[in-house]
């Protein structure tokens, strides 16, 4: 695995990413690529209780959050990562097995590849779970940056 999971048993939410970024392969640690917006977004959109940063993926977990990725084999941009590298069945096994409380994509590519369909951000229906796209904190993708969904993923966390 390019970054190991941080996953277990009885978690809140499950942040799924795409793959890792360069950056983050380099560094051994989820969303360190400059200008990535994940550390910085959790603390003002109410899923953490504190500001986080690159590198405190166990504080994250002891928080009762999740990190992985579809492709945990391969890195970089999206476009560079082979079709087979992603491993949708994975996830859904892990899902199955620890049944964390929500599940959230970091980005439409990550959740396109779980689901095999076109997706809009925000909540999904007809999920077993509560399911979440959110706009990708990545600095490739931040023309797309729109930080309301992640405040309303953090609102509805508040009322798991």
């Amino acid at each position: 695995m390019i970054l190991p999971d941080f996953l277990g048993p009885g978690l809140r939410a499950v942040f799924c990413g795409t793959a890792a970024g360069r950056v983050s392969a380099e560094r051994g640690c989820y969303y360190a690529g400059p200008g990535n917006r994940f550390w910085p977004i959790l603390h003002p959109a109410g899923i953490v209780p504190e500001p986080l940063a690159v590198g405190d993926e166990a504080r994250l977990l002891a928080q009762g959050i999740g990190l992985t990725d579809m492709a945990k084999l391969a890195y970089g941009p999206d476009a560079a990562i082979p079709r087979a590298a992603y491993d949708p069945a994975r996830l859904r096994d892990f899902l199955l097995r620890h049944r964390p409380r929500s599940l959230a994509f970091n980005g439409k590519n990550a959740a396109q590849r779980f689901f095999g369909t076109q997706v809009a951000y925000g909540s999904q229906p007809g999920t077993e779970i509560p399911v979440w796209v959110l706009p990708s904190t990545s600095g490739m993708a931040r023309r797309y940056w729109d930080a309301q969904p992640w405040h309303d993923f953090g609102a509805f966390l508040k009322n798991l």
